[in-house]
């Protein structure tokens, strides 16, 4: 009897379970879902994308890379040895130690909050690093024979998934602090997802025919901060400042 009321009770919970209702997103004034707020990844993707060790002062920490399944990026060799070759000098050569604009798709998870404001024809994400902006637009297309730090993002909606094709790359960027990059023939395809009240899922497919041997995506929660003073502050990166942390000259 006891068996069987067990097995009821099991049966109950997972049934509640399957019936449970999907999140549904607050919706903004045109009805789309609605993604304001401030946003922080919670990860050590910043320091790699991929599994990492903690060395000079970086923490350790899991690949965000979901394909290719192995959790690497999908380097052709000669790049995979200028990635080694950044790694080794990365204290001098990331453009971040030099104050540069962080790039697309690493502006989403450095370790530093961003606000995304909505409307019905553009989408703005204005990160805390040193003024950093993003402008999605929801019409017209890419531009013609111009580059951008931070790349040309033109969005789009997908049910209630916010899809966003970011081209006009320069090269000068990289994609994390272990010297993982790319080359002007980048193309990024970010996906923003509201999950809960609280969290947003993230999810970016990169394709550079120059770099890599074929297109690789990460994903990874964005958390947002729920107390009743968040607000995006302000962070001066000044050159002098970062060389001393980092040990330049």
């Amino acid at each position: 009897m006891k068996r069987i009321l067990v097995s009821l009770i099991v049966a109950g919970s997972v049934l509640a379970q399957s019936k449970a209702p999907a999140y549904v997103a607050p919706r903004s004034p045109d009805g789309k879902a609605d993604l304001q707020g401030i946003w922080e990844a919670r990860n050590t993707a910043a320091v790699s994308l991929e599994d990492h060790g903690a060395n000079g002062g970086m923490r350790a920490g899991r690949s965000v890379i979901v394909d290719p399944a192995d959790g690497k990026i999908p380097y052709q060799p000669a790049a995979l040895a200028q990635r080694d070759e950044n790694f080794k000098n990365r204290a001098k050569a990331d453009p971040l130690n030099k104050c540069y604009l962080p790039g697309t798709p690493r502006v989403t998870y450095m370790p530093f909050p961003f606000e995304i404001f909505q409307t019905p024809k553009y989408v703005a994400i204005a990160s805390e690093f040193a003024h950093t902006s993003r402008t999605i637009y929801l019409t017209g297309n890419h531009y013609d024979g111009v580059d951008f730090w931070m790349g040309d993002s033109r969005g789009h909606w997908d049910g209630d998934t916010l899809v966003v094709d970011v081209a006009d790359f320069n090269e000068k960027t990289w994609l994390d602090m272990s010297g993982d990059f790319h080359s002007d023939a980048l193309h990024v395809v970010e996906r923003f997802t509201r999950t809960s009240a609280d969290t947003l899922q993230y999810e970016a497919t990169l394709t550079d025919p120059k770099v890599y041997t074929r297109p690789w995506t990460i994903r990874m929660p964005l958390y947002r901060h729920a107390e009743p003073d968040a607000q995006i502050f302000e962070y001066e990166c000044h050159v002098y400042l970062e060389e001393s942390s980092t040990g330049g000259k």
